[in-house]
C-alpha cells in the first residue's frame, strides 16, 4: 500500500447488517446478534501498530432497535452508521483506508470514498465464500449481503444515493467464491457480468486475479477480506463456514501478489465473529473482584 503515510484506519464494529441469530445456536441470541461489534475490537487490537491515525465509527448497540423496511432489516439504524463513517471520511481525507469491521456492509462507505476519490481508476477484488449481491426483496433481509450490490449502485435508493460513488460489475472480481446463499443469486451474478473465482482457480497461483487485474486497466485497488472465505478446517473465525475454501497463506499469498503489483487504496478485514472469546467475557463477567454486581451478591 503506498499511501502507508496517509492512511487512515477504520474501525467500524457494524453488527446491525447480519441476521445470523439462528446460525450461531451455541451463543446467546444477544451475544450472537452483536458478536460482530466484538470481533471488530479484536480485529482493531490485533493488528499491528505501523503508526496510522485510528477513528471508530460510532455504533448502536441497542438489540431492540432492529425494524426490517424496504426489505433491509435495521435499515434506519445501518444508514444513520453510513452517514457517521462518511462524516469521518470527509472530515480525515485519507489518500487509504484500512477497515476493520464488522459485518461486510462496513465496505460499502471506504469503498465508495476511494471510489469517487480515485474517479475510474478503481478496481474491487472481492475475498469472500458469497456474492453479496442480494437486493431488498430477497428471502434474505440481512444488508451485510446487499453491500457489493449497493457499491454497484443497486438496491435500496436511500441507501445507494448516500455512497459518493458506485462500480461497473466488469471492474469487480470476486475471489474464493463457493456460496450463493438461495435461488437465484447465481444467475443474478451470471446477469451482471461479475466474474468469479472459485477457490480450486486459485489455490496454486495468484494469476487468475493478477491478470483480471491487468485487463481493467486500473491501477488502484480496493480489497474486501472476508473472514468466512477461509477454510474451516483451518480456522473458524466467521459466522460462515461453508467447505473447502481457501488456505489462510492463499488468501496471504493473493493479497500481497496485488499489492506487489497495484496501488492498494483501501482494504477491509470483515465478519470476524469471535465465538470463543465472547464466551470466555461471559465468564469474566460472572467472577467476583472482576465485577461489582458479582461482588455484591
Amino acid at each position: 500500500m503506498k499511501h502507508s503515510s496517509d492512511t487512515l484506519r477504520l474501525v467500524y464494529p457494524q453488527w446491525q447488517g447480519g441476521v445470523i441469530n439462528s446460525l450461531l445456536p451455541e451463543l446467546d441470541p444477544d451475544d450472537a446478534a452483536t458478536g460482530y461489534f466484538l470481533g471488530a475490537q479484536l480485529l482493531s487490537f490485533l493488528a499491528p501498530d505501523n503508526g496510522q491515525r485510528t477513528v471508530e465509527v460510532p455504533v448502536s448497540m441497542d438489540v431492540s432497535d432492529r425494524k426490517t423496511e424496504n426489505g433491509i432489516n435495521s435499515r434506519a439504524v445501518i444508514i444513520k452508521q453510513i452517514k457517521a463513517a462518511l462524516e469521518i471520511l470527509l472530515e480525515e481525507n485519507p489518500s487509504g483506508i484500512v477497515t476493520l469491521g464488522g459485518d461486510c456492509a462496513v465496505s460499502a462507505v471506504p469503498f465508495s470514498y476511494l471510489g469517487k476519490k480515485y474517479a475510474d481508476d478503481v478496481a474491487i477484488v472481492w475475498i469472500d465464500a458469497h456474492p453479496d449481491i442480494n437486493l431488498p426483496g430477497d428471502p434474505y433481509t440481512g444488508f451485510h449481503a446487499m453491500v457489493l450490490s449497493a457499491l454497484l449502485g443497486l438496491g435500496d435508493d436511500s441507501i445507494v444515493g448516500l455512497l459518493p460513488a458506485h462500480f461497473k460489475p466488469e471492474h469487480t472480481l470476486i475471489v474464493g467464491l463457493r456460496s450463493w446463499d438461495h435461488p437465484g443469486i447465481k444467475e443474478r451474478q451470471e446477469e451482471l457480468g461479475i466474474k468469479g473465482l472459485a477457490p480450486a482457480a486459485v489455490a496454486g497461483s495468484s494469476a487468475p486475479v493478477l491478470d483480471w487485474l491487468k485487463a481493467t486497466g486500473k491501477s488502484k485497488v480496493l480489497i474486501h477480506f472476508d473472514l468466512d472465505v477461509l477454510d474451516p478446517k483451518e480456522i473458524i473465525a466467521a459466522v460462515g463456514t461453508d467447505p473447502e475454501g481457501l488456505k489462510i497463506n492463499e488468501v496471504i499469498r493473493i493479497i500481497r501478489d496485488i499489492a506487489a503489483a497495484y496501488d492498494v487504496v483501501g482494504l477491509t478485514v470483515a465478519e470476524h465473529m469471535p465465538r470463543v472469546a465472547i464466551k470466555l467475557r461471559n465468564i469474566l463477567r460472572q467472577l467476583p473482584l472482576l465485577n461489582d454486581e458479582v461482588d455484591s451478591e
